[in-house]
């Protein structure tokens, strides 16, 4: 009898070849590499704000309120893209507010997929009645507008930023249970699954070593479009003072602290939201390339 097992030797040229083969389709997708580049230039910038950043974000210089950005009349290259109403920098505020966007789209992936993962599990693979009450709370979330209950579960918990990322990803965790779930009752009954339960695979070692490792390709796409949503959301909730708060530099409620200076100091409205549709759009072209890559229904023969 021959042995059918691979060496570790043997799998690293098979590891690349896969890696070789995802990036060969995402690449196709020029809009996805682009969405990459933008993407990991705002890490970038996140990761090193402290470094980078010409100003300490809180710092008020009363000599500079409402400063112009250097190229208007009135600009000053000691603050390039102006100041805002009490004199903080716009540029040192818009770096490390990238900072707080991306833990926010992170914290909020990480808890709605792990708790999102589990239910949808145990509603694919035990079916019947745990199945029926599961779907049917995720029906009763999903029935209500997402940005309304969220405002309505900060209202509850209290206004700022931990609760306003608890509540984001209670609102997206009814859509990875469906997607979970969905993937689990295609390949519950597969011959492979079937096999290692006859060898005696109890039902944690089927659901979690067995199942989900095939179960995550359209997880991946959706976590990346998950990340996108909960900056979106987060930056509403900001927006409407339910979410972080003043000084905190975060996008949303530096607009929210700007609405009043719309017509006066259009940076101070147009610098924050530019930066929420950067990151959104660069997030959202990856996902359209995670998706190319990762569904096997796209590749092209």
């Amino acid at each position: 009898m021959t042995d059918t097992t691979t060496t570790p030797l043997e799998q690293a040229p098979l590891r690349r070849g896969r890696f070789a083969e995802f990036w060969y389709y995402f690449s196709q997708n020029r809009g996805a590499v682009i969405g990459l580049a933008v993407f990991s230039f705002i890490v970038f910038i996140a990761v090193f704000a402290p470094l980078i950043a010409p100003h300490s974000p809180s710092a008020q210089n009363r000599d500079a309120f409402l400063v112009p950005p250097f190229w208007q009349e009135g600009g000053s290259t000691t603050y390039l893209l102006g100041t805002d109403a009490v004199g903080r920098d716009m540029l040192s505020r818009l770096m490390y507010g990238s900072q707080f966007s991306l833990f926010i789209g992170l914290f909020v992936v990480v808890l709605s997929v792990t708790s999102g993962v589990m239910i949808g599990l145990l509603a694919g693979y035990f079916r019947g009645w745990v199945d029926t009450v599961i779907m049917r709370i995720m029906d009763v979330i999903l029935a209500f507008p997402s940005l309304l209950l969220a405002l309505v579960l900060v209202a509850i918990l209290g206004p700022g930023l931990l609760n306003a990322m608890i509540a984001i990803a209670l609102i997206l965790q009814p859509h990875f249970v469906r997607l979970t779930r969905a993937s689990v009752m295609s390949e519950r009954d597969r011959e492979y699954v079937i096999a290692s339960r006859v060898a005696g695979a109890g039902s944690a070692r089927l659901m979690f070593l067995t199942i989900l490792p095939n179960c995550l390709a359209p997880l991946i796409v959706q976590a990346t479009l998950s990340f996108s949503t909960a900056i979106l959301d987060a930056a509403a909730l900001g927006f409407l003072g339910m979410g972080a708060q003043p000084p905190t530099p975060e996008w949303g409620s530096m607009l929210a602290e700007a609405r009043e200076f719309i017509l006066r100091a259009w940076w101070v409205v147009t610098l924050p939201g530019l930066a929420i549709l950067v990151t959104v759009l660069a997030i959202n072209l990856m996902g359209d390339g995670l998706r190319d890559a990762l569904d096997p229904k796209l590749k092209k023969s």
